[in-house]
């Protein structure tokens, strides 16, 4: 589907080959040369994935490649080389893929999904959503058996013999990783995920490795499940080439170097989100950038891609980097359920939102402030009816007046069950009625956060100047001027979330910026 829509969207044309050199012209690219032609563009996005000299791995074979089926991508390290990037080289891993008819699936416990499945997109209407048949997944797990045949075997694994020099995900280590790490442990989980409706492979989540395929073959049956198993396909480990992100800036194009952008796990990330929505945020800027357009923003306030871009750009990584929750220091704020109020405006700013859905989500969003209004206004009085329905619901009958508001916070009650004390409300949509509830019970919370941000938001509006010449400026450790004059910050809030940044530099940094008439 997706292919589908690419190849028919307007003003869009789709190559299918390597790209082998960028082209440039005094530190501007302006273009590349894709299978022997050159195709020039004013703005260029680097997105090679891992197939950046990509190295495949499994025990002692070793192969170029992307991912399996798939070449890597050779000359572009070099041509990135060449313009003055410095690469360093990550890995990352993926289990066997195995035949579904080949599991004994009685073995297992089943994993069912959601009861009620939800759509990513506010568009997608929840009623009659899913619309596709649901596969349930299932767990099992490995034992003290696997684990031995891994260790007897590690001497043949590539990240063990010292064949594989990238650095590796911590947050999704390979199954010898975890058997050599936490030998404490009798045994890990392994998810048994369908890949989907029509095919017969199952990717086994929390296995992944790049033991020789025969060794993969051979732990693998010794897994409750799995006795009879048969690989598709055995997994590997792959190498390749990043850049490290403090190179680029905001806008994810590369510092000094006109014309160009990198995005995804040439940025140092590893997972599918982490790359689309860099993706997403280099091309928004590419194309505001060509039609002349100021560059679009967020704030660490506003989106969670703002948090994972700020962290890349200011405090660059040494290891795959995954977005969290616990990296936002406003996840109060950064929630799904509002994410289309957050964020519908700026999308409409740059027009990716049409004026229907801006108007739905206007809608929906003085729907729901109404309703907060009138739950803080209504009061309940503790009347006998009142606290006869209390109780024959299990709850504790209020003692004194109470706001609807009020009541909402305990935990046991829900926006639908007071229905009986307020019987004449308007409707509202299950989306509409979760944020309510999620607004009522954590408001105080939410307040404070709100709070946080707007006495912080000072300094991410004090802009530094591109050529501000830190080193004219006294009582800077060498640390902090090494950090502001690799990282060259945008804002004197993006200069205080740098390593090793202190307070007393911050202040200075501050005072300095103002003495010039910058800021």
């Amino acid at each position: 589907e997706m292919g589908r829509r690419l190849l028919s969207q307007e003003n869009l044309t789709v190559v299918e080959g390597e790209a082998t050199t960028l082209l440039a012209e005094d530190r501007r690219v302006v273009g590349a040369r894709v299978g022997g032609e050159e195709y020039l563009a004013r703005a260029s996005i680097v997105t090679a994935g891992t197939f950046l000299a990509g190295l495949m791995h499994v025990g002692s074979l070793r192969r170029a490649g992307g991912r399996e089926g798939d070449p890597a991508a050779i000359g572009l390290s070099d041509s990135l080389r060449s313009l003055g990037l410095e690469l360093r080289r990550f890995k990352t891993g993926t289990p066997a893929r195995l035949d579904v008819q080949t599991i004994d699936y009685e073995r297992t416990e089943p994993q069912p999904g959601d009861p009620e499945p939800r759509p990513f997109s506010f568009s997608t209407p929840r009623e009659g959503f899913p619309r596709l048949p649901q596969l349930a997944c299932a767990i099992t797990r490995t034992n003290g058996q696997t684990h031995e045949i891994i260790r007897q075997n590690l001497g043949r694994s590539p990240l063990y013999g010292g064949i594989i020099e990238g650095l590796g995900a911590r947050y999704c280590p390979s199954i010898e990783d975890k058997v050599v790490r936490f030998a404490h442990r009798e045994r890990h989980p392994v998810f048994l995920e369908r890949d989907g409706l029509d095919t017969p492979v199952v990717y086994p989540a929390g296995v992944s490795t790049s033991l020789p395929s025969e060794v993969q073959l051979s732990f693998l049956r010794t897994i409750p499940g799995l006795e009879r198993v048969e690989m598709l396909l055995p997994g590997y480990a792959i190498e390749y080439d990043y850049a490290p992100p403090t190179q680029v800036d905001r806008r994810l194009a590369v510092k000094g170097v006109e014309g160009l952008w990198l995005a995804g796990q040439v940025n140092g990330t590893s997972g599918y989100e982490e790359a689309a929505v860099q993706g997403f945020w280099a091309g928004v800027n590419a194309a505001l950038w060509v039609q002349g357009r100021a560059p679009f923003a967020l704030t660490r306030a506003e989106a969670m891609i703002a948090v994972l871009v700020d962290d890349l750009v200011t405090k660059g990584t040494e290891e795959p980097y995954r977005i969290f929750s616990s990296r936002a220091e406003h996840r109060l704020l950064l929630r799904e359920d509002n994410a289309d109020s957050r964020l519908v405006g700026h999308g409409v700013e740059i027009g990716l939102v049409g004026s229907e859905a801006a108007a739905r989500v206007g809608a929906k969003r003085r729907a729901i402030q109404g309703e907060l209004g009138r739950l803080e206004q209504a009061v309940v009085n503790p009347t006998a009816e009142v606290r006869e329905g209390f109780a024959a619901r299990g709850w504790t009958p209020p003692r004194m007046p109470a706001s609807l508001a009020a009541l909402l916070r305990r935990p046991e009650v829900s926006w639908e069950s007071l229905s009986f004390l307020d019987a004449g409300r308007q409707a509202l949509d299950r989306d509409a009625v979760e944020q309510i509830e999620t607004e009522v019970r954590y408001g105080g919370y939410i307040e404070r956060q709100e709070d946080w941000v707007a006495r912080a938001k000072g300094l991410d509006e004090l802009c530094i100047p591109p050529g501000f010449e830190y080193r004219a400026v006294r009582g800077f450790s060498r640390e902090v001027l090494e950090r502001l004059e690799r990282v060259r910050p945008a804002t004197i809030g993006q200069a205080s979330r740098l390593p090793g940044m202190t307070p007393a530099a911050v202040g200075l940094l501050a005072v300095q910026v103002r003495r010039r008439g910058c800021g």
